[in-house]
């Protein structure tokens, strides 16, 4: 894929949002757009959110547990002339969603897997013909697990949610880059989460460097 001049929707999470970035020019898909040279890098992160829609719909509370809003409730808010769409999000509905995962089958946004299906399909349709990139989460530090709500019995571990991903992605034939599983990013070793990770979860510049990196290659490669 030809990157220069493309114009790309980023929907996500804190991290697209930037925060353990020190501004706005060092959010992975920032630097991608200075060194791919795209025309537009549309930022739709939102620090908190989660791709199922939740009971409470809460943010973590030292955000005094402000309303905000699924990727499923907001999707459809994106511009629609994007000739790609990036969706980077599931590290909070592990983190401190309150959705079950629920099974393949579902199609509801109340569950993690029903998500999944609701989002996938609403963009393949949003934007028919055009580029639907996933990327999973990132590993994240155990203690940082579980912000806001305890757990029920019938959540799963982190990379329950990215399998999950996976799943859903495979059967609309979406292109998935899996972070999880290739970024180089594990902040439970010390020296990474140091030099790209500081506080477990949020990766810092040189993480969005690495990020922006890592997307550029797996765009040009589609």
């Amino acid at each position: 894929m030809e990157l220069k001049n493309t114009k790309i929707n980023f929907l996500g999470d804190s991290i697209t949002n930037g925060s353990g970035t020190s501004g706005q020019e060092h959010i992975y898909l920032n630097v991608l757009k200075k060194n791919a040279g795209l025309a537009e890098a549309r930022n739709y992160g939102i620090s908190g959110t989660r791709y199922a829609i939740q009971k409470g719909t809460k943010s973590r509370p030292k955000d005094g547990w402000v309303d905000v809003n699924s990727f499923c409730e907001r999707f459809e808010q994106m511009e629609d002339d994007a000739d790609v769409v990036v969706v980077f999000g599931g590290t909070n509905d592990y983190g401190h969603g309150d959705a079950p995962l629920g099974s393949f089958s579902d199609r509801s946004p109340e569950s993690f897997y029903g998500a999944c299906h609701y989002l996938f399909s609403g963009l393949v349709k949003k934007y028919l013909g055009k580029t639907i990139v996933i990327m999973t989460p990132l590993h994240r530090c155990n203690e940082l697990c579980k912000y806001g709500e305890a757990k029920e019995k019938s959540y799963g571990t982190l990379k329950e949610y990215v399998d999950i991903i996976r799943e859903v992605a495979e059967y609309y034939s979406l292109p998935v880059l899996d972070l999880y599983a290739n970024s180089g990013l594990q902040p439970e070793v010390e020296e990474i989460k140091n030099t790209y990770i500081p506080d477990g979860l949020h990766p810092n510049d040189l993480g969005h460097q690495l990020l922006a990196h890592k997307l550029e290659v797996f765009l040009k490669s589609l």
